[in-house]
């Protein structure tokens, strides 16, 4: 049975290639609004976290109409840290779009995802975006796309895969580089006539994968996946079964079936072979398992997802401030709500640390982990965080560590400095090349280690015009010791209210985190030393008032306005003996002995 009336495809890029914004024409044009209806920019970036960085975090389903075929679109992220979102929605479509800038050409995600979907056997349409950029190159970009085929060991057909220019801003496609488009129609007509419709027995044993897990207040957990033979209706039994982990067996009655319409879910009674389909009324199921009918339980195999390269230690907040802020304070509630986010994230990795109040959680890189943190912390939750560690793993005997591919587009007069930061760091240059007349193209092969703390002197180095990829590149011999930081802390010497007169005289130190009013504690961070070593300062000393005045000693005290610092920022400048203090209202940086004199004694003993 082949399905002309359905195709499901997925949608892949660079992170900022503009594939949420070419979803939102395809769905405009694709007959899922009314002509006058209001739709915000960036429709399937549905929460907050997204709208507010403009990135893609959560891989999320639509579905357009055009000449009576229904397409599924898979909207998937573009950052190297939710490669794993990628990795099993793939398996859910038969065909993807692979979205290339005009400008920047195949960046290292555009290669990660692109090997997947050739894995899989997929077939691609490439898509060049952004044609209506100034710097735009489309015939050098549309050879390096060849060239990326070729070094994927691309097969005949794919290395022929259809070509074709786009604006995702304006809506508009066409076959020919230099003449624009009216509309997306030539898109829509490519994916309807070259990428496959589903096909399978409709007549067989019920079989489906799922691909990714939802959570409804209503009907509890929903299981998202593609039917891969067999239909499925309404209260009818199913077994549970899974791949790569024979104990997982069960069985279920299915409570609703919804299918994707335009960018919401309509209850159906029944579904079919190549339909795209939520479940609910099965409960612990999770990404991986098969739903199949019970007379055959037969599991599909499942591509283990990438393993995790960094760790976090995930502690309850024991500092002189702990449960004033937040809601969710306790070991039991910090604990809880990590392993349920293993329920959903295929990436993350939880274990019991080595006290009741410790927990290690392991991720794909520093962002993966950061948005967990950012968005637990909107929840409610109040807690601690170490420093990023790397996974090391023993190979053949020796120890060896993860390694990343950084690509670097700087302009001209800031390579010096990022050559030397990058040298700093251990990296090898793999390639240098000029990006038009002003700017650079530098490749690297770098420790993951290498990159904590990084990003934003990055951004000073270039004096904020520097770009900075980076995707995950295997395993390598271990490269030596690295210094992560060459800065020291200011760290408060007293518990109570920073005052103007002590904070004057400590910014002399170095840059300032605090204003003002600020409550602080003992051991608390408040400040950044340029040199290497903590410095104590009293943040909380006031002028003392005598009754004998100097001409000049009323003057208004000039403080430096202090730096905010955000979560990321805050997570690369911590030190190993620091903690991040994460609440709703609040980070604050602090040393893990918090008592002064406690705390130099602990550090004349490791010398």
């Amino acid at each position: 049975m082949i399905r002309e009336d359905l195709r499901n495809i997925a949608i892949i890029a660079h992170v900022d290639h503009g594939k949420t914004t070419l979803v939102d024409e395809l769905l405009k044009q694709g007959g899922v609004y009314r002509e006058n209806q209001v739709v915000e920019e960036r429709v399937m970036d549905n929460n907050a976290l997204e709208r507010e960085r403009g990135i893609t975090i959560l891989a999320k389903n639509a579905a357009a109409y055009y000449k009576g075929v229904k397409i599924n679109i898979v909207d998937t992220p573009g950052h190297a840290d939710f490669g794993g979102e990628v990795e099993r929605v793939l398996k859910m479509v038969n065909g993807v779009i692979l979205l290339v800038d005009a400008a920047e050409g195949p960046m290292p995600q555009t290669r990660f995802v692109l090997s997947k979907a050739l894995e899989l056997g997929h077939k691609i349409i490439v898509v060049i975006n952004k044609i209506d950029r100034p710097d735009a190159r489309l015939d050098e970009v549309g050879e390096e796309v060849l060239e990326l085929l070729l070094d994927l060991d691309a097969s005949d057909e794919q290395l022929d895969s259809p070509v074709l220019f786009c604006s995702g801003r304006d809506g508009t496609a066409s076959a020919a580089p230099f003449t624009p488009g009216k509309d997306l129609s030539v898109l829509f007509d490519m994916i309807v006539d070259y990428l496959p419709a589903p096909e399978g027995e409709s007549e067989d044993d019920f079989q489906m994968l799922i691909s990714s897990i939802d959570y409804s207040e209503y009907v509890g957990r929903m299981a998202i996946g593609r039917i891969e033979r067999g239909s499925l209706s309404l209260n009818q039994e199913v077994a549970v079964c899974d791949f790569h982990d024979k104990s997982v067996s069960g069985k279920g009655k299915v409570g609703a079936i919804y299918q994707i319409d335009g960018t919401g879910r309509v209850a159906v009674e029944k579904a079919s072979v190549g339909d795209i389909v939520c479940v609910s009324g099965l409960e612990n199921i999770t990404i991986g398992n098969t739903l199949t009918a019970t007379t055959n339980p037969e599991p599909i195999e499942f591509v283990k997802i990438g393993e995790p390269t960094v760790e976090m230690t995930f502690s309850v907040n024991d500092s002189p401030f702990a449960g004033k802020e937040g809601k969710f304070v306790t070991s039991r509630q910090l604990r809880d709500r990590l392993y349920r986010e293993l329920l959903k994230d295929v990436s993350l990795r939880v274990r019991d640390g080595e006290t009741t109040d410790n927990f290690i959680v392991s991720g794909r890189g520093e962002m993966h982990l950061s948005i967990l943190i950012e968005t637990m912390r909107r929840e409610g939750y109040e807690f601690a965080v170490s420093t990023p560690r790397v996974l090391f793993k023993e190979i053949d005997g020796a120890l060896h560590e993860p390694m990343e591919k950084l690509l670097i587009d700087v302009p001209e007069e800031s390579v010096g400095a990022v050559m030397e930061k990058m040298g700093q760091r251990k990296a090898e240059l793999i390639q240098m090349a000029p990006q038009g007349s002003t700017r650079m193209r530098i490749e690297y092969s770098i420790p993951a280690r290498g990159l904590f703390g990084y990003r934003s002197e990055f951004l000073t180095d270039t004096k904020g015009e520097g770009i900075l990829n980076t995707v995950f590149n295997g395993y390598q011999p271990y490269k030596g010791d690295i210094t992560r930081r060459f800065t020291g802390s200011l760290v408060a010497f007293e518990t109570g209210e920073a005052v103007g007169y002590g904070l004057f005289n400590a910014q002399a130190r170095g840059i300032m985190f605090i204003e003002p009013g600020t409550p602080v504690y003992e051991g608390m961070v408040v400040g950044l030393s340029p040199k290497i070593g903590d410095i104590s300062v009293n943040v909380c000393k006031k002028k003392q008032l005598t009754n004998t005045r100097a001409a000049g000693s009323d003057d208004a005290l000039r403080l430096i306005p202090p730096k905010k610092l955000s979560l990321e920022e805050a997570i690369e400048i911590l030190g190993e003996d620091e903690l991040l203090e994460v609440t709703p209202k609040n980070f604050r940086i602090r040393k893990r002995i918090l008592n002064n004199s406690l705390r130099l004694k602990a550090q004349s003993k490791l010398k």
